[in-house]
């Protein structure tokens, strides 16, 4: 599976391709991770709070809803293991991204400036 994810995650971000090591790194953290033929998805909960570590969809299958679908069982798993909010981090010049976590609810608390290489990070926040 994680080799699956490494190549998945290079079809979806070739300019970072994330290797099977760090997907499995990620799981010994106490991420989760959710994946399909076309997308994944890497999330934590802490306490009363969840962070989504990122969503990645194959590019040839993009505004399929994909995304929208991982968010909602993310938003469920949250909710069961007791999370209030669940935040993320979006590139400023990811509008796509950026538009269908505003579609899904989730609204904007700040910045991190020239977080991902000289791009600002916009963070996002929804209250679940």
């Amino acid at each position: 599976m994680l080799n699956e994810l490494e190549r998945l995650h290079a079809a979806c971000f070739p300019n970072k391709p994330w290797s099977a090591n760090d997907f499995a790194d990620l799981k010994k953290s106490g991420c989760d991770i959710m994946a399909s033929q076309n997308g994944f998805a890497v999330w934590r909960v802490v306490a009363d709070e969840s962070e989504i570590i990122t969503i990645g969809v194959h590019p040839n299958a993009r505004r399929a809803g994909i995304a929208s679908a991982m968010l909602t069982l993310i938003e469920n798993d949250a909710k069961q293991r007791g999370a209030q909010k669940i935040f993320l981090e979006v590139a400023e010049n990811n509008h796509p991204a950026r538009a269908m976590y505003e579609r899904n609810g989730f609204v904007q608390i700040g910045v991190r400036p020239k977080y991902y290489d000289g791009i600002d990070a916009i963070l996002m926040e929804k209250k679940l």
